[in-house]
């Protein structure tokens, strides 16, 4: 694909049957970026389409060539309550040094600034992006439209070469197997309640939360692991595949249960729950400034950064 003809470079809202074609623009994307582990499938793309609160119709759009090739993508989503938007973008490195990027990032805004009437009266409304720290392209683009870096974020991984060995659960605590009818609203609570003092969180609506963890196409209930002390779901590790290698995708200790080796427990029980299902690879991602001390535990379990991520932000309006 080369960039030219650029009079007929064309913006439309995203239709379903462009699925494929997106999904293929973000995988040459990770690719470029060294993330080729990561890229979103074509059943990744569609269940974020189906998002609670987000219409591709409005929210997604994509750029076409004069031969109706996908060179470019862009979605708004709307974090919380219309107040936290987040940009994700994608454009074809043969149209870097084209409009698409600004086509791409001008309707974006145009949509961002749409949610700030929604948004409860006295809070902040701002934008968050983020982009591989290899993406030169992306930052520069950004700054241009006013965006500057306030957070870093890494991807850790480790390579199993024989069975890890697992850290014994503290005394009192025990795992039980996932029954998602009974537990699935206590392990939502303690996913929120575990993340509360996190930088830019916030609880999630139990629909949407759902919709992300519940319903996403490789979601193996077999795979998570929820530690309990009596009644009390006192942490967890929401593990899934993602593509051929293992994903960690939400590790959390509630407060009481902290400092007293629950996180490393749980982190290298997932290890071994994977190799015994002959995965090797096993990563997750993390804020490098985490307030839990949470990248200490993953180093101290062997994992190591293998790409780091940049978070750009922009305020549309002042507020709590």
């Amino acid at each position: 694909m080369k960039a030219k003809e650029m009079t007929e470079l064309n913006l439309r809202p995203v239709r379903w049957d462009d699925v494929q074609a997106v999904a293929k623009l973000m995988y040459l994307s990770s690719v470029a970026n060294g993330d080729a582990e990561t890229a979103e499938t074509p059943e990744d793309v569609e269940h974020n389409w189906r998002a609670t609160g987000f219409n591709p119709e409005t929210d997604a759009f994509v750029v076409e060539n004069s031969e109706k090739e996908v060179v470019g993508y862009w979605e708004v989503f709307d974090g919380d309550e219309h107040a936290k938007l987040h940009f994700d973008g994608y454009v074809h490195e043969d149209y870097e040094n084209t409009p698409v990027g600004d086509m791409l990032f001008q309707h974006a805004e145009k949509r961002a600034l749409e949610h700030i009437p929604l948004a409860p009266v006295d809070s902040r409304v701002f934008v968050h992006s983020a982009m591989n720290i290899k993406d030169t392209y992306f930052q520069s683009l950004h700054k241009k439209f006013g965006y500057a870096p306030v957070r870093y974020f890494w991807r850790m991984e480790i390579k199993l070469e024989s069975a890890p060995e697992v850290q014994p659960l503290p005394d009192g605590i025990e795992f039980r197997p996932f029954v998602q009818e009974e537990h699935v609203r206590l392990v939502w609570e303690a996913d929120n309640e575990a993340f509360r003092d996190h930088w830019g969180s916030h609880d999630s609506k139990y629909e949407e939360w759902y919709q992300r963890k519940l319903e996403r196409p490789e979601f193996d209930p077999t795979l998570w692991l929820i530690a309990w002390e009596g009644d009390q779901i006192a942490g967890f590790s929401q593990n899934r595949y993602l593509n051929e290698i293992g994903w960690v995708g939400t590790l959390g200790v509630r407060r009481p249960w902290r400092k007293k080796g629950l996180g490393l427990a749980l982190l290298t029980h997932s290890f071994a729950e994977f190799y015994k299902r002959g995965i090797k690879s096993v990563g997750l991602g993390v804020d490098s400034s985490n307030p839990t001390g949470a990248t200490r535990l993953y180093e101290k379990a062997g994992m190591s950064i293998a790409n780091n991520y940049v978070v750009y932000e922009k305020e549309l309006r002042a507020g709590k």
